[in-house]
């Protein structure tokens, strides 16, 4: 793809406008510069905190090559066909969607940039997501394939951005930042995860990957800071046993680490939306006030 051709692949208008998904308010893109950032566990802890509020919320993984979200959200059948459609799955309130409920465990899926585009078209077209609040789209690690097909296919309302606090992943972060900025998707903010640890014998706190890195990245590009996840064990356990810790431990540190940050990613998205709706209307009234030819 040509820089001219990229630059104009989205335009970060809300999905309901977007035939695709005419039932789907939001479609939120969750990101990450590197691998290994927690990218999958903040996705599926966010989208539960987002049910939790009242949301309706839809989970998509688009990571062809490592779908973990089937395990993470603990389903493990597949969803059902409805007509020439599918049903996704759901748990914990979320609708889900993966490559993960159609391959073996231990199959490995090679496949070139079309073939993972026409997946994730048809996780958009032929899946029954109905009427949503927010879709996340959880993605692949870095700038390739799956974020290029993601932006051409469907209006984004923005994109999320997941990091640990060191400059190792920061230095990918911006990559992915600049990148999304290309397509001209919405940089909606930043998620530090693992931001710190609290020992759980003497309460000291530890910043065990550095701290703020997160925070600099977003006053890098003038987007919000969304919130710290701290680095423990529960949300680990939780991930790998289909509990997230949102649905698991409803009343501790962790989950209200999750649910400020998915408080903090509704309300950059309200604000988004109202600048749109503002800008609409002005566009508007100007039209209105030029004279007739």
């Amino acid at each position: 793809m040509s820089d001219e051709a990229a630059t104009h692949v989205s335009t970060g208008t809300p999905a309901a406008e977007d035939a695709v998904l005419p039932g789907v308010k939001h479609v939120i893109a969750v990101a990450s510069g590197k691998g290994g950032v927690g990218k999958s566990t903040v996705s599926t802890n966010l989208s539960v905190a987002l049910a939790q509020s009242g949301a309706r919320v839809g989970l998509m993984d688009a990571d062809i090559y490592g779908p973990n979200i089937p395990m993470m959200m603990g389903v493990p059948d597949p969803p059902k066909k409805e007509g020439d459609k599918i049903k996704p799955a759901e748990a914990h309130g979320v609708k889900i969607m993966s490559m993960g409920f159609f391959v073996p465990e231990e199959t490995a899926i090679v496949w070139r940039g079309p073939m993972v585009h026409t997946a994730i078209q048809q996780f958009f077209r032929d899946v029954l997501w109905g009427e949503l609040d927010y879709l996340l789209v959880d993605l692949p690690p870095g700038t390739g394939d799956a974020q290029l097909s993601l932006s051409q296919i469907v209006a984004l309302t923005g994109v999320v951005t997941v990091t640990t606090p060191q400059e190792v992943a920061l230095y990918d972060v911006r990559k992915g930042l600049m990148m999304f900025k290309k397509v001209n998707v919405p940089l909606l903010g930043v998620i530090e995860n693992m931001s710190f640890f609290v020992c759980g014998r003497c309460g000291e706190r530890t910043e065990i990957f550095a701290f703020a890195g997160g925070e600099r990245a977003a006053q890098k590009f003038d987007i919000p800071f969304l919130g710290r996840i701290p680095l423990d064990p529960a949300i680990r356990e939780g991930g790998d046993a289909g509990m997230p810790v949102v649905a698991s431990t409803p009343d501790s540190p962790l989950t209200l680490a999750f649910r400020n940050a998915a408080e903090a990613l509704q309300a950059r998205v309200q604000a988004l939306t109202s600048e749109a709706t503002g800008a609409t209307l002005s566009d508007m009234v100007k039209k209105l006030k030029e004279p007739m030819a």
